[in-house]
Order: structure tokens, then C-alpha cells, then sequence
């Protein structure tokens, strides 16, 4: 009789343990949202579906997990404008899938809610948050060059009105929001469109000015 000899269990393990993170870091972005950078971190590990020791072996304490959270966020929010940007011929259909996509992250909700919660200066987010600035950056410029996006305002007025729109109500729950933000993210793209139905007041907010006010 020939015995086959067992495969090495080393890529399983670890192929394994990296979907035990991915889980972590998605169950623990749904209870920030729904309950709050405190949430107990039993609560993340049970909607994980791992146990306590796993969630403890991947991210030592609270402050790490919020910290890989986030990053995890900014990541999925710049492969969605990089996307929209590579895949859609239309530059103004390319903001519009871009903004949309960033409210299912629940980019608004999460940055407020986990900024104080985290080390601003970690080389790692600071390279993040480059990186979003910079693809977001070139896609209100590529729908402004092309005509498509009304040329009175800049890439600050974009970010703000996104986040502004896609943060819940305080006292309402996040949850409950989704299918007001995705309403409200349509009516603010309209205005959004060239030809412009309006003069704006004030001047365009850049990102230079949203920086002086944090």
C-alpha cells in the first residue's frame, strides 16, 4: 500500500491566520461604527468569529486595532478612486462611483470616530492619507480638465461635503443612515455637475485649508 505524505501545514496555517485578521479588522470596523471606539473588544472578537487569544495575538491592544482599522479603510477608499478613475471613460462618472463607494466604507462615520484614538504621526497612515490626497486630488482635477465638474470648487469642498453627508445625525444610528447618504450623495453629485446652475459664495476650500483648521 503506498502512503502519501501529508502536505506541510505552514501555508494553511498562515493563510489561515490571515483571513482571522481580515475578519478582525471588518467585524471591528462594523462595531466602531454601530457602537463606538470603546466597544468591547469581546464584542469584535465574537462577530469575528474567533476567539479571544486570536484577536489578542494579532493586535496587541485597542489602539493597534483602531490603528490597522483605519488603515484598512483608507486603503479600500483609494483602490476605489484609482478603480473609478482606470475603469471609467466618463471623468465625472468616475467621481460620482468613487463618492459612493467611499460612503459604503463609512468613511465619515469611522475618521472622526477614530481619530483621537490613534497616533496621527505613524509613518504608516501618514504615507495613507498622502496617498488618498493625492489620488482624490487628480480625480476632481481629471473631471475639472475634461469639463464634467463645475470649476468653482476645489478638492476641499469635495472632501468636506463628503464627509459631512456620509456622518450619521448625532443621536441617530449609523446604520439606519445608509439609505439617507446614498440619497443625499446623489443630490450633492448633481450640484456638483458642469454646467454649474449657480454661482457659489465665498472661494473654493482647498486642502491646504481644511489642514490650518484641524
Amino acid at each position: 500500500m503506498t502512503v502519501t505524505a501529508a502536505k506541510p501545514a505552514g501555508p494553511r496555517l498562515r493563510a489561515d491566520a490571515s483571513r482571522n485578521r481580515e475578519r478582525i479588522i471588518v467585524a471591528a470596523r462594523e462595531a466602531f461604527v454601530e457602537f463606538g471606539a470603546d466597544v468591547p473588544l469581546d464584542e469584535i472578537a465574537r462577530r469575528a468569529g474567533v476567539g479571544n487569544a486570536t484577536l489578542y495575538r494579532n493586535f496587541p491592544d485597542r489602539r493597534e486595532l483602531i490603528l490597522h482599522v483605519t488603515l484598512s479603510v483608507l486603503t479600500n477608499v483609494v483602490g476605489h478612486a484609482e478603480a473609478a478613475m482606470a475603469e471609467e471613460a466618463d471623468t465625472f462618472q468616475a467621481v460620482r462611483r468613487f463618492a459612493l463607494a467611499a460612503a459604503r466604507e463609512r468613511i465619515g462615520a469611522l475618521c472622526p470616530l477614530l481619530s483621537d484614538h490613534i497616533d496621527r504621526c505613524d509613518p504608516e497612515l501618514a504615507a495613507s492619507r498622502l496617498r488618498l490626497t493625492q489620488v482624490v486630488t487628480e480625480l476632481v482635477a481629471r473631471a475639472q480638465r475634461a469639463g464634467r465638474l463645475r470649476p468653482d470648487v476645489a478638492v476641499g469642498d469635495f472632501v468636506v461635503v463628503l464627509t459631512q453627508l456620509t456622518r450619521p445625525l448625532p443621536g441617530s444610528g449609523c446604520l439606519a443612515m445608509d439609505g439617507f447618504v446614498q440619497r443625499h450623495l446623489q443630490i450633492f453629485l448633481d450640484g456638483l455637475e458642469a454646467p454649474a446652475r449657480s454661482i457659489l459664495d465665498g472661494r473654493a476650500v482647498t486642502l491646504e485649508d481644511l489642514k490650518r483648521h484641524n
